[in-house]
C-alpha cells in the first residue's frame, strides 16, 4: 500500500540515499544520464550554461564534466540538490515549471526523466523554451503514454524494482506527437527516438542484483522510452 499518492514529489527526500548508491533503484538513471550526455556537444566557448531541469542528485555531472559548461543543476528537492553539489553543479532550488533564470541565458536546456513528473506539460515546455537562447540546443528524454509504457514502467517495473513503487503517475506520461507539437509551438523542432537499456546490464542489475555497466541504446520503437533533441530557431 502507498504511503503518499503517485508521483509525489517528497518521495525523492525518503530515496535521497539512493542516488549514488551501486545497483540501486536508481542505476537505470545513470545509464539514462551518460545517454544524454552522448548528445551534448563541447561547449563553443568558455562559460557557456548548460541548464539541467529537474536534475536530482546530479547523475549528468560527471558525463558532462569535461565538456566545458557551466552545469546548473534546478530541483524541486533540496534532498537531491545536497547530493548534487558535490559532484560539480551550480545548484538552485526551483520549479521547473517557472525555472529561477533568465530569457535566453542557457545555450544547452536538459530535462531528463522529469517530463512525465509535471503536471503542467505545457508550462513546463514553455519555461525550457523561454530559457534556451536561439540556437540553443534541448536534450530530453521520458516516457511514452501507451500500455506498453505502463506495464513495463508501472506494473512489471515496480514488481522488479526497475521503479521505486509509486514514483511515477501513469496518468502524465507523454505522448511523443503531443511533445513536438508543444516545442514546435516555441520554435524548437524536436526530434524523437525510441531507446531500451541494454539486455545484458539490465539482466545483471535486475536478476543478479548487482551494479551494471549498462547502457541506453537505441530502439526500433519509441512505445515506452524515448529521447529527444532540438534546437530552437536562431529567428
Amino acid at each position: 500500500m502507498l504511503s503518499m499518492q503517485r508521483n509525489d514529489p517528497r518521495q525523492y527526500d525518503d530515496l535521497a540515499g539512493e542516488w549514488w548508491r551501486p545497483g540501486g533503484p536508481f542505476e537505470l538513471l545513470h545509464w539514462l544520464a551518460e545517454a544524454r550526455a552522448a548528445l551534448i556537444p563541447p561547449a563553443e566557448s568558455p562559460g557557456r550554461i548548460l541548464l539541467d531541469a529537474g536534475c536530482g542528485g546530479g547523475l549528468l555531472a560527471p558525463h558532462v564534466r569535461g565538456k566545458g559548461y557551466r552545469h546548473v543543476g534546478v530541483d524541486l528537492r533540496r534532498t537531491g540538490l545536497e547530493r548534487a553539489v558535490p559532484r560539480g553543479m551550480t545548484a538552485v532550488n526551483g520549479d521547473v515549471t517557472a525555472l529561477p533564470l533568465a530569457d535566453g541565458s542557457a545555450d544547452v536546456v536538459v530535462a531528463g526523466e522529469i517530463l512525465e513528473h509535471v503536471t503542467d506539460l505545457s508550462g513546463t515546455v514553455a519555461e525550457l523554451c523561454r530559457v534556451l537562447r536561439p540556437g540553443g540546443l534541448v536534450v530530453l528524454d521520458t516516457v511514452n503514454d501507451t500500455r506498453l509504457s505502463r506495464l513495463i514502467t508501472v506494473t512489471l517495473g515496480e514488481r522488479l524494482g526497475i521503479a521505486p513503487v509509486g514514483l511515477h503517475d501513469p496518468a502524465l506520461f507523454v505522448p511523443p506527437r503531443r511533445l513536438v507539437t508543444e516545442f514546435t509551438r516555441h520554435g524548437v523542432e524536436l526530434e524523437i527516438r525510441g531507446v531500451r537499456p541494454s539486455l545484458p546490464g539490465l539482466f545483471r542489475w535486475l536478476i543478479l542484483g548487482r551494479a551494471a555497466s549498462g547502457r541506453i541504446v537505441p530502439a526500433f520503437s519509441a512505445a515506452v522510452l524515448y529521447q529527444g533533441i532540438g534546437r530552437r530557431h536562431a529567428g
